[in-house]
């Protein structure tokens, strides 16, 4: 494992971060907790990736809130191209084509 940020899924809309937190805690030191509300997910900053490790396979498929959570290390973030659910941010700024530059399929 290359980092020590894990991302957690299949969360309980009831599930709180310091819940969250007390779980992660028996695997190591966590740095960090952050559930995206209303998402069902969440990520875990562990102290080391030797924690983070211990944490993924210890807690991978066990249950908290009444939901089996699915642990696995982190993706890097995205960078955002801004403009809105279409993307953006292209040679023109706006990210959006102009209607007569498609093609037509028949």
């Amino acid at each position: 494992m290359n980092t020590t940020k894990l991302y957690v899924g299949n969360l309980s809309y009831r599930t709180t971060e310091d819940g969250l937190r007390q779980k992660f805690a028996e695997s190591g030191n966590v740095l960090s907790v952050r559930i995206m509300e209303g998402r069902g997910f969440g990520f875990v900053e562990m102290e080391s990736k030797e924690a983070a490790q211990k944490a993924k396979d210890d807690l991978d498929g066990s249950e908290l809130d009444g939901q089996s959570m699915k642990v696995d290390e982190a993706r890097p973030q995205r960078q955002s191209g801004g403009g809105g659910p279409r993307g953006g941010g292209g040679p023109r700024g706006g990210g959006r084509r102009d209607f007569r530059e498609r093609r037509q399929r028949w």
